[in-house]
């Protein structure tokens, strides 16, 4: 079984940032794909971002250029670098391992965290 716990969600105004991180329990971290969702109060949930265990990265077209997404194998922790954070940036936010497939598909992904709060005022 594989836990994964989000931290690093808050309040924030317009044009901040934050950092999410997510840690991953077990000894198998690098060797999967792992990725972040968001979902905001009546709305499905949607691809943000995802890293391969290459370092290859993939965005959503609404945060290309303002979030980044990394990991670090040694600490079994993805993180989400969120800068110029706007209003419809808020949302839970959720990492995900990734069981094959697409990168953008919530249905390719087989373990999810609680999810961590972002609340970005206006």
């Amino acid at each position: 079984q594989v836990q994964l716990v989000e931290s690093g969600g808050g309040l924030v105004q317009a044009g901040g940032s934050l950092r999410l991180s997510c840690v991953a329990s077990g000894r198998t971290f690098s060797s999967y794909g792992m990725g972040w969702f968001r979902q905001a109060p009546g709305k499905e949930r949607e691809f943000v971002a995802a890293i391969w265990t290459s370092g290859s990265t993939y965005y959503a077209d609404s945060v290309k250029g303002r979030f980044t997404v990394s990991r670090d194998n040694t600490k079994n922790t993805v993180y989400l670098q969120m800068n110029s954070l706007k209003p419809e940036d808020t949302a839970v936010y959720y990492c995900a391992r990734r069981n094959g497939g697409d990168a953008r598909d919530s249905n390719d992904y087989d373990y999810w965290g609680q999810g961590t709060q972002v609340i970005v005022s206006s």
